[in-house]
């Protein structure tokens, strides 16, 4: 659901989304970990790939909160179902191996300087992690012609 990434010596969170296949959904770095901004995360990631019937999650309550104001949203609209809320503490697995290679990546860099920065190469590595993991191409288009066509 989320990693920390230090941005001017302080930490700062990036929510992440997984589904079971292990493709990344959404990602969305944010100065604070609250239910504001995990309602407007899962706002995001519903906007950008539609309604989930199931989330899995840590036992956050910041993650719980903001789902649990989605929920209330769908109510609102007049929908009759709802998002499945399952926390488990130790299920998030699949996301928690994800959460490893964009480790690996800002480790080295030992933080950033300016939370905009911080927030354009997030963007930059999560777009190459998923040419790598094969989710921006049906074809098999090599991982570096992938890249060019979205810089270019």
């Amino acid at each position: 659901m989320k990693t920390y990434i230090k941005v001017k010596g302080q930490w700062t969170y990036l929510y992440r989304a997984v589904d079971s296949h292990g493709d990344t959904l959404d990602f969305m770095l944010s100065e604070h970990r609250d239910e504001e901004a995990a309602t407007a995360f899962f706002k995001q990631t519903i906007n950008n790939n539609g309604f989930p019937d199931k989330v899995v999650m840590d036992k956050s309550g910041a993650n719980y909160a903001g789902l649990a104001n989605i929920n209330l949203l769908l109510i609102l609209a007049g929908f009759a179902t709802m998002i499945d809320i399952l926390q488990v503490k130790y299920l998030n697995n699949i996301i928690e191996q994800d959460h490893r290679f964009i480790k690996k990546i800002t480790k080295p860099m030992m933080g950033f300087k300016a939370f905009h920065s911080a927030q354009a190469t997030i963007d930059g590595i999560e777009t190459a992690h998923m040419i790598r993991k094969g989710q921006l191409s049906e074809e098999n288009i090599p991982a570096y012609k992938q890249f060019m066509a979205l810089a270019g």
